[in-house]
């Protein structure tokens, strides 16, 4: 008879059922596509799952699992020789028929959150998708907060100019006169 699961592999797998998906989705904001959300998730939840009998679960999981993609992420600039391609024309996609339409609003905001560098997407999404503040911004990052500030900063000025310019401006009014 096999045994049982230890408490810990059980913990775990709870963890990934319950904040798996969140991962995901901060993953995706990361990198700009699923596949690459999948590819940057599956590393980190490895690292995790190593580390998971030696991390303090009284403090934040959720923490220390955003620590591990965020440094994962940041380790793909570092080593491009690891780095897959990306094909030209990506391959036959399906799409189940009942998916929701995604507005041109999203599409518009994820490609201008793609053209960001690295540290400036890491930036803006930690701090305004994950909700964390300057300072646990900079712990994640392992930066300063004033890097934060303004990796936030210019990431935003960024995207709005992006965001701007990519919409038409509407005419002048012309002025009455009287």
């Amino acid at each position: 008879m096999a045994d049982l699961p230890a408490s810990w592999e059980r913990d775990f797998a709870a963890y990934v059922d319950g904040r798996g998906g969140a991962l995901r989705t901060t993953a995706y904001l990361l990198c700009g596509n699923w596949h690459g959300a999948e590819d940057l998730t599956q590393p980190t939840l490895t690292k995790l799952y190593l580390a998971w009998r030696r991390i303090d679960r009284t403090g934040s999981v959720d923490a220390y699992a955003r620590r591990v993609l965020l440094r994962t992420y940041l380790d793909e600039r570092r080593r491009p020789w690891r780095r897959e391609r990306p094909a030209a024309v990506p391959p036959d996609s399906a799409t189940p028929d009942d998916a929701p339409r995604v507005v041109d609003e999203r599409l518009e905001l994820e490609a201008a959150l793609r053209r960001l560098p690295r540290t400036q997407r890491a930036a803006v999404v930690l701090r305004y998708w994950c909700d964390l503040d300057i300072r646990e911004t900079a712990a994640a990052l392992g930066v300063s907060e004033g890097t934060v500030k303004s990796a936030s900063s210019r990431g935003l000025a960024a995207l709005r100019e992006v965001l701007q310019g990519s919409r038409p401006q509407p005419a002048p009014t012309p002025e009455v006169t009287s």
